[in-house]
């Protein structure tokens, strides 16, 4: 499928962060584990495991794979919270709801359809289920675990903005994945049953990383009103990114050492040669020393900015630090 882009379009190209997409493919994956082996560990860690009607509810909704209602995951405002995300939902206007979930009506047969069918006939009673059950999935399943994807998130968001500051919109977009180019002013996605031109019109283009979604495709969103949408697999989603802070810290330490770990977390923002060694607790020439590695490895960048040398991480370093926090 194609997105046409004009002078506008381009300008208000844009990241946003979705925890309603999230959800819908954490609830996939739980449907079917065997399509997405790097989040096996996150499931055998959840502190409880997820039953119920409303874990019943929510999977009669989205489904196994394919289409899910878009008024789940509609386009996120920028760095969109769990508690805005819920709050949306209690808004989604009657037509909304119905629209969506009649394509689901087409999509299923049996009781699920009935049941999808009941949902259609009362809008007001509909919204307040499903607000209700998915604030109850997010509890069980992501929250536990929503600052280790927020962090992963961010720093891809992060990864994909330099490389569009540095090298351009179309570069970065060919790296989203491998389904996806740029050239021309046309975004096109590769996908298996979806073909679809949109003009974007000068709404422009939202890009949107995603820790759960399988890492086969993208996933697109163009239905108005929403902002058309492209989510792609996260940078950095290892078997091990549901790891606590203290798991991941004492990992990167393990790798580069304690003080050189400490850097490449707190280089999320540019720091002076003294600032990070008063971080660290030791003296400018050593701080200058684990630099020079760290640089030397490719995980920092250092830049001179008047009378001091700025240092920040590098793509490598965001995908390296992404699931584990700066040290309080």
């Amino acid at each position: 499928m194609e997105f046409r882009l004009g002078s506008s379009d381009i300008s208000a190209v844009r990241f946003g962060i979705s925890p309603g997409h999230e959800l819908v493919h954490a609830l996939r994956t739980i449907l079917r584990p065997q399509g997405s082996p790097l989040h096996w560990g996150w499931f055998r860690d959840l502190p409880a495991k997820p039953s119920g009607e409303a874990f019943r509810l929510m999977a009669v909704i989205c489904g196994v794979d394919g289409y899910m209602p878009d008024f789940l995951t509609a386009t996120p405002s920028g760095d969109m919270t769990p508690e805005e995300e819920a709050e949306r939902l209690r808004h989604v206007p009657d037509e909304r709801l119905r629209f969506d979930l009649e394509k689901m009506v087409l999509r299923s047969t049996g009781a699920r359809q009935q049941e999808i069918r009941d949902l259609i006939a009362e809008p007001d009673r509909a919204r307040a289920m499903i607000v209700a059950a998915w604030q109850e999935v997010w509890d069980v399943l992501l929250a536990p675990v929503w600052p280790q994807m927020l962090r992963l998130l961010r720093a891809d968001i992060a990864v994909r903005a330099r490389r569009s500051s540095e090298n351009g919109l179309a570069d970065m977009a060919g790296t989203l994945h491998s389904t996806v180019t740029w050239a021309d002013e046309i975004v096109r996605v590769e996908m298996r049953r979806h073909e679809e031109i949109v003009e974007c019109g000068g709404t422009g283009l939202v890009l949107v990383p995603s820790v759960m979604m399988n890492t086969r495709g993208c996933a697109v969103l163009t239905e108005r009103p929403a902002q058309p949408t492209i989510f792609y697999p996260a940078h950095g989603v290892s078997e091990t990114w549901h790891r606590g802070d203290a798991d991941a810290l004492a990992a990167l330490t393990a790798l580069l050492g304690a003080a050189r770990a400490r850097l490449v977390l707190e280089l999320q923002q540019p720091l002076s040669t003294s600032e990070c060694a008063a971080l660290t607790d030791v003296a400018v020439s050593t701080a200058s020393h684990h630099l020079t590695v760290l640089r030397d490895a490719g995980l920092i960048d250092s830049r001179r900015s008047g009378v001091r040398v700025l240092h920040t991480r590098t793509p490598l370093g965001e995908a390296l630090a992404g699931s584990a926090a700066p040290p309080g």
